[in-house]
């Protein structure tokens, strides 16, 4: 089992920045990888980023050049910088671990980016 809680969300202005963390407790030392994904509303969940046990990263295609997603072993938490927000960035970031052949989920953070 593991369980991940995620923060940092919140409101922004287009072209502003935030940083979201995952951090990861229980059976860390299965975990493959771990990810961002998020929904909007009406639209189905895709990848934001994801990066494997080492450091392998990557990224979805409307996000590249602007996320960065990065992972501090020491803390078991992965971290998403997101910069250049623009509103349709606006959706509900949820944490992915991958502990094959199971996946586990946070509960999600709310990001908006509106002026």
């Amino acid at each position: 089992q593991v369980q991940l809680v995620e923060s940092g969300g919140g409101l922004v202005q287009p072209g502003g920045s935030l940083r979201l963390s995952c951090a990861a407790s229980g059976s860390i030392d299965s975990i493959k990888a771990m990810g961002w994904y998020r929904q909007a509303p009406g639209k189905e969940r895709e990848l934001v980023a994801r990066i494997t046990d080492i450091g392998t990263p990557d990224y979805g295609d409307s996000v590249k050049g602007r996320f960065t997603i990065s992972k501090d072993n020491a803390k078991n938490t992965v971290y998403l910088q997101m910069n250049m927000l623009k509103p349709e960035d606006t959706a509900v970031y949820y944490c992915r671990a991958l502990v094959p052949p199971a996946l586990y989920w946070g509960q999600g953070t709310q990001v908006t980016v509106s002026s």
